[in-house]
């Protein structure tokens, strides 16, 4: 269901989309004053620059253009944010080469290995969205602060530091709470037949 809460200046996600609807320009203002700094956040966590996180949001917006319609988001604030961070992730991929390293990326995206084999073949492509909604529903099953951990660090690309912060814990126990959810995770992708 899309949200009706009222954003910046009393605007609905709602509203907002119907202005995508209409063709309005005036969707893309709208949505830069609602999620601008949310889908920033998210842009610069990954891309650590400043410059890139802000054209990585302007493409956002025209990537929310050219999609809605044909497109009807159910929840506009996870439309942009996936769009945001598959727009930072392949800006990151276009600047690094795996032979210069990638700081939290490859980082993120090795602890992940073990859970998930990342195969290339067609089958594998496939079977992406139904592995997509097996992790959502294991994540929903989590508790909520171990779901927290679990996205800031491998959704939103946080340093172990950064979330240590901000729970008011230690590198160790976010390191911990990282490695517990996901044994949980290949145990649930094994008992559903993804791996």
């Amino acid at each position: 269901m899309i949200a009706k809460e009222k954003g910046v200046e009393g605007i609905t996600d709602e509203d907002i989309i119907t202005l995508y609807w209409q063709r309005d320009s005036n969707a893309i203002e709208a949505t830069s004053r609602a999620y601008g700094t949310y889908c920033y956040a998210i842009a610069n966590g990954i891309l650590k620059s400043p410059e890139d996180a802000e054209e990585c949001v302007n493409d956002t917006w025209m990537r929310a253009w050219n999609t809605i319609p044909p497109q009807r988001p159910r929840n506009l604030r996870v439309f942009l944010a996936k769009i945001t961070r598959n727009l930072a992730f392949d800006k990151f991929k276009s600047r690094h080469t795996q032979k210069h390293g990638g700081g939290e990326i490859c980082l993120a995206l090795e602890e992940l290995a073990e859970c998930i084999d990342a195969g290339s073949d067609l089958e594998s492509t496939i079977m992406a969205k139904e592995l997509e909604q097996s992790i959502n529903s294991f994540l929903y099953g989590l508790p909520k602060r171990d779901r927290d951990i679990f996205l800031r660090r491998y959704f939103f690309v946080e340093s172990t530091d950064d979330i240590a912060a901000r729970y008011g814990t230690t590198r160790g126990a976010v390191l911990m709470a990282l490695s517990r959810v996901r044994q949980k995770l290949k145990l649930y992708l094994k008992k559903e037949g993804l791996i």
